[in-house]
């Protein structure tokens, strides 16, 4: 081998992309001037291609494997340089490497509410998030149409474009499922398929993408559609409402306070009259194994036709007005005592409720039982 020769050999490049990244697409091989010398070798690695550009022209594009840079194995480039017989070194041309496997783990999502029309609901305003990948399928497309002179173009640089293609898509696929909101949780997987061949659709001839996955993950409603949806699921587990009423406000009278006490302060907080009328009703009723003439008090002397409403003093303030039916379920409870103050229109002043003639009457001792036969 003469000295030129061994000289030649030491200027032998190597032409390679080690990619320690996840998301890069493209990375444009950072050669000085672009001069590469005759005989460089070439290294592609599985999972990408290289494109020798010639003064923004692409010329030739190499799959996987290692070769040696001559006349041979590059005539789209001597085609262009016109190199009839052989090239000296060096030749100048940018070498761009693409990157053909998946990239993984991107995320998009619905940065504002889409309109959809439930039967259920009527409109509504929902959001949704997913992941996907990308895989480049015409490095020459994508180097044209996206990249053109960057030296590294990563899928981030991508993630606002595909943000507005998914949600374009999904719009229109929501808008003509014409899924019950309560159903899309539930077909998930169909619907992540279906926006899949749409965003491919829409990408793989103008840009050279392929999506190979694209998911779906989350489709919620708005905060005041879920609660109210949380509500109507509660009322359905409970069944009988009229009877969850009762015994929420049984649990609210007790703790109010025990015997002395007055009213709880469940009660007086707002029971209201309407549900303490629902709770008399029930309180009403005798125990078992108590005849009603045993449980019914005496008739209250002097009763008009008009019912008396009292007040009733708790924790030193007024409640009220309550009717006789829901002081007497109070009485019943032990909760409303002799002692317990009220007070009612026409009367002078506030009065222990035993000392209060229509109230007297249910603070009495019940009736000795009926002597054996």
């Amino acid at each position: 081998m003469g000295l030129f020769d061994r000289l030649r050999g030491e200027f032998v490049d190597i032409v390679e992309w080690v990619d320690d990244s996840q998301h890069t697409l493209v990375w444009r091989f950072p050669r000085y001037n672009n001069e590469i010398k005759n005989g460089a070798q070439l290294v592609v690695r599985p999972g990408q291609c290289a494109i020798f550009v010639d003064q923004g022209e692409i010329a030739d594009v190499f799959e996987p494997g290692q070769y040696e840079l001559t006349t041979d194995n590059l005539p789209l480039l001597s085609t262009l340089r016109g190199w009839k017989h052989g090239f000296q070194s060096p030749f100048k041309s940018e070498v761009y490497f693409v990157s053909t496997r998946q990239l993984t783990d991107l995320k998009w999502g619905t940065p504002n509410p889409v309109m959809l029309r439930d039967a259920d609901f009527g409109p509504l305003r929902i959001r949704a998030f997913g992941t996907y990948s990308l895989r480049a399928i015409e490095p020459k497309l994508l180097l044209k149409e996206l990249v053109g002179t960057n030296a590294t173009f990563a899928a981030d640089e991508l993630g606002e474009l595909m943000r507005s293609v998914i949600v374009e898509a999904f719009t229109d696929l929501i808008g003509r499922a014409k899924i019950a909101a309560l159903d899309l949780a539930s077909r998930y997987r169909e619907l992540s398929e279906q926006l899949r061949l749409l965003v491919r659709e829409r990408i793989d001839d103008e840009y050279g993408l392929d999506v190979p996955a694209l998911f779906i993950l989350n489709v919620s409603l708005p905060p005041e559609v879920e609660k109210a949806l949380d509500t109507r699921t509660q009322m359905s587990v409970l069944g009988d409402m009229q009877r969850y009423q009762q015994f929420q406000l049984g649990q609210a009278i007790g703790a109010g306070g025990g015997v002395g006490s007055g009213l709880g302060e469940g009660v007086g907080l707002g029971a209201g009259l309407a549900l303490g009328q629902q709770l008399a009703q029930g309180a009403l009723a005798p125990p078992a194994g108590v005849s009603p003439a045993a449980a019914a008090p005496p008739p209250l002397p002097g009763l008009g036709a008009a019912a008396p409403m009292f007040h009733v003093s708790h924790n030193g303030q007024s409640q009220g007005p309550f009717a006789l039916p829901q002081l007497q379920a109070a009485i019943a409870q032990g909760q409303l005592t002799a002692a317990t103050l009220v007070w009612s229109p026409g009367m002078a002043g506030w009065q222990p409720a035993g000392q209060v003639p229509a109230l007297a009457a249910y603070f009495a001792p019940p009736p000795p039982p009926p002597p054996p036969r």
